[in-house]
């Protein structure tokens, strides 16, 4: 089973996720204050993966890709759409933008990747927001999953390019098949185990 440790920041509790693999190091989204926590932590990063691009998750993105020199793979290139800064900011009446990124490799339409010497599975899972992608570490069964699936809840579907019926969907049929010891890593909150959410999630049941 690899080191794995949360980071958890920024104003709505987002986790990063570190991993430490025989072949590098891996993290899992880029909330505020990653950077500095990856600093205190003395940790290099390989490979950035991001569950999708709400700003919560990707704030810290470019100051990582600026100095690890990590490659960043996401669903989709960098997107203002995509961020929802614009309307956080609508909503709250405060200012927020994202530093922008470069994505280096795309992961729409791929259902494996091979990062730092491991290969991982992808499941699109819309419905919370459009580029959710969950990954997969099939021979440690680990799923990192964003705001897809959480202890006891489902990611939020009132945001621009959300449904519900859609979340539920895709998480039956891409997540709810995986074996019941499958750990999940959330974008919010403690982590959990697809058997547990399978029988005890109120939202799946």
């Amino acid at each position: 089973m690899p080191q794995i440790t949360t980071y958890t920041g920024g104003i709505a509790a987002t986790n990063a996720h570190l991993l430490k693999l025989p072949g590098g190091t891996v993290l899992v989204d880029a909330p505020e204050g990653a950077a500095a926590w990856l600093r205190q932590q003395g940790a290099r990063v390989d490979a950035l993966l991001l569950t999708h691009q709400h700003f919560d998750h990707v704030q810290d993105v470019a100051a990582i890709q600026a100095e690890h020199g990590c490659r960043v793979l996401a669903f989709a290139p960098f997107s203002r759409d995509l961020t929802l800064e614009k309307l956080f900011g609508m909503v709250t009446g405060t200012s927020l933008q994202v530093p922008e990124f470069t994505v280096d490799a795309l992961v729409e339409g791929l259902s494996t990747l091979e990062a730092v010497g491991e290969t991982w599975k992808l499941y699109h899972v819309p419905g919370h927001s459009p580029d959710s992608v969950c990954f997969h570490l099939e021979n440690q069964h680990l799923l990192f999953g964003g705001d897809v699936l959480f202890l006891d809840g489902i990611g939020r579907t009132d945001f621009p390019g959300g449904s519900t019926q859609l979340l539920l969907s895709r998480i039956e049929e891409k997540l709810l098949v995986l074996p019941d010891a499958t750990r999940v890593f959330p974008g919010h909150g403690d982590d959990t185990t697809i058997g547990r959410e399978r029988m005890e999630n109120p939202f799946l049941q």
